[in-house]
């Protein structure tokens, strides 16, 4: 999918919220539907703030995201045991731009720059703030993403909420 016509469901998911006009009746996706999608689908068929992970607490789920979290080389970035590295920690209090489900999905789908152009604006800082890349539409119109398939995200936050150091009222998901 081009990251354009990405970035024009969003535009159109984001206008369709602020005008209560909404998707399958105004019902929220439930666990049961929150698969079986590219991650670049999931983001422009659902509205902001409304992605949950169905994974969260799932062992065998989250055994597959720490796999994931490797294969796709996040770690390369955010360190082994997503304690940072060339890039921010993920297993800290200090999330950029929010440590919710639907932020984390879409940041990890569309990247930060991508994301500020979606309208999320950083909520904090880190010492290292390298740019995420899109890890679910492809780098280009010719390219494909490194993460097509929605569970494969989800996943992968299910492993990193695992790895969490901070204190527990921060925990949002």
């Amino acid at each position: 999918m081009k990251l354009k016509q990405i970035l024009m469901g969003l535009t159109l998911s984001s206008a369709l919220l602020l005008t209560n006009i909404s998707f399958a009746g105004g019902e929220p996706d439930t666990s049961s539907s929150m698969i079986g999608m590219t991650a670049a689908e999931r983001v422009t068929s659902t509205p902001k703030g409304e992605l949950k992970n169905p994974f969260t607490g799932d062992e065998a789920a989250i055994a597959e995201g720490k796999g994931l979290y490797f294969s796709k080389s996040c770690n390369g970035c955010h360190g082994g045991s997503a304690g940072g590295g060339m890039c921010p920690p993920i297993s800290n209090e200090v999330f950029v731009y929010g440590s919710d489900d639907d932020t984390l999905f879409r940041l990890i789908t569309l990247g930060s720059d991508n994301l500020a152009k979606a309208g999320y604006f950083r909520k904090g800082m880190e010492g290292v703030v390298g740019p995420m890349p899109p890890f679910g539409v492809g780098m280009d119109e010719d390219s494909d993403p490194l993460i097509d398939k929605d569970e494969d995200v989800w996943k992968i936050i299910a492993w990193l909420r695992t790895q969490y150091k901070g204190r527990a009222e921060r925990i949002n998901w």
